[in-house]
């Protein structure tokens, strides 16, 4: 079995560019969103949570996104930054607002939720203030696969990896696939989160490791 080739002595283990969001859990364990009365507040998005995790572990993590300039988006950064995360390169949107997820817990393997990210912050990181010099002081760069799904995100995300590659930064894809965040389910219906078996193939983005 081949070994990814990390670079030593860099001062970041991990940097995650993708969903940042806030997640609202329902709080009526069983029940469908539609009774839902009272929720609970968490950071979300699958590239924060990755962040979060790695910082909570031991290793030093940095964010990569975008929030609004508001309540949702100051809760973010305040959570990413007390668990000891970086969030020097996440950008500050003066008109969009932050993601929001609303999710329910039906059993033990049903959770719907509702995604409610059109226009959102996270979906408008420029790809201009993308920072080659930070990239190149980490060790690792994992996309997410959702900010492969417009012309936007995608330039923002393949200007990271173009920059990880240059500088020797090993570059992870979290294939993160959300079909009605790729406009293949309809939005109201919000969806189930899926579960992929997964294994190591550079198919799945040709600008990764």
């Amino acid at each position: 079995m081949s070994v990814l080739p990390f670079p030593a002595k860099r001062e970041f283990d991990l940097a995650c560019l993708g969903r940042l969001a806030v997640d609202f859990y329902s709080q009526q364990f069983g029940s469908p969103l539609e009774d839902n009365r009272t929720m609970a507040q968490y950071l979300g998005g699958s590239s924060a949570n990755l962040a979060f995790g790695v910082a909570r572990l031991g290793l030093k993590s940095a964010m990569v996104s975008r929030v609004g300039n508001e309540q949702m988006g100051r809760f973010l950064l305040q959570t990413l930054q007390r668990e000891g995360c970086d969030t020097s390169q996440v950008q500050i949107d003066p008109q969009r607002l932050t993601a929001l997820v609303l999710l329910g817990l039906k059993d033990r393997d049903t959770f719907p939720l509702l995604f409610m990210r059109e226009n959102c912050a996270d979906m408008a990181i420029d790809a201009d203030t993308i920072d080659e010099g930070f990239i190149a002081r980490c060790r690792a760069l994992s996309i997410t696969g959702t900010h492969l799904s417009t012309p936007g995100t995608r330039a923002a995300s393949q200007k990271a990896l173009a920059y990880a590659a240059r500088h020797g930064v090993v570059r992870v894809l979290d294939i993160d696939y959300r079909p009605v965040l790729w406009g293949a389910e309809r939005r109201h219906v919000g969806g189930q989160a899926r579960r992929f078996g997964l294994h190591r193939d550079r198919r799945c983005h040709p600008g990764t490791d």
